[in-house]
C-alpha cells in the first residue's frame, strides 16, 4: 500500500484536494513530447480528478494514446498536492456519476456538455504526495495506490 498518510487523515487530504479548482495536467504526445495544461478540476472521494475537455485538443490526443498523466494542485504558499496516475473516459452510469461530481464543482459545466466533442477524463491516483512547505518541519506524505 505504500507509506500511508500518518498525520494527515483521508478527509484532510481530500479536503484540501477538492477545495482546488485548477491543476496542472502532464501528459506525452504520442511523439513523446511532454506537454502541461491549465485545466478546471473537481475531485471524487477517492482522490480521482475529473476535467473536461474537447476532443480537438492535445491533451485529448495525449490522454487517449497514453493514458499516463500527472497534475499538480495547489499552490496557495508552498503547499501542494502531485499526483500520478491513469486517465480514462467514464462512458454510461460512470460517466454519469463523475459528471454529478464535476458539476457541482463548476456551476458552468452543465452548459458546456452541448458543446461539439466535449468528453469527460478521471485520472484515477497510483501515487500522491502531499507537500506543506509553509510548516517547520515541513509536512510531506506520500501514498501508492493499487500495490
Amino acid at each position: 500500500m505504500g507509506r500511508i498518510f500518518l498525520r494527515m487523515t483521508k478527509v484532510e487530504l481530500f479536503e484540501f484536494m477538492s477545495g482546488c479548482k485548477l491543476g496542472v495536467l502532464g501528459s506525452v504526445s504520442p511523439e513523446g513530447v511532454p506537454q502541461s495544461a491549465l485545466v478546471g478540476i473537481a475531485v471524487s472521494e477517492e482522490f480521482e480528478i475529473i476535467f473536461d475537455t474537447l476532443d480537438t485538443t492535445r491533451k485529448f490526443r495525449n490522454l487517449t494514446a497514453n493514458c499516463r498523466a500527472s497534475f499538480v494542485i495547489g499552490w496557495e504558499g508552498e503547499t501542494t498536492v502531485q499526483l500520478e496516475g491513469e486517465a480514462f473516459l467514464p462512458e454510461g452510469e460512470e460517466l454519469d456519476r463523475y459528471k454529478k461530481i464535476y458539476f457541482a464543482a463548476w456551476l458552468d459545466g452543465p452548459a458546456r456538455q452541448s458543446w461539439p466533442g466535449m468528453t469527460y477524463f478521471v485520472v484515477r491516483p497510483l501515487w500522491i504526495r502531499y507537500s506543506d512547505f509553509d510548516q517547520r518541519p515541513p509536512l510531506i506524505e506520500e501514498r501508492s495506490f493499487g500495490d
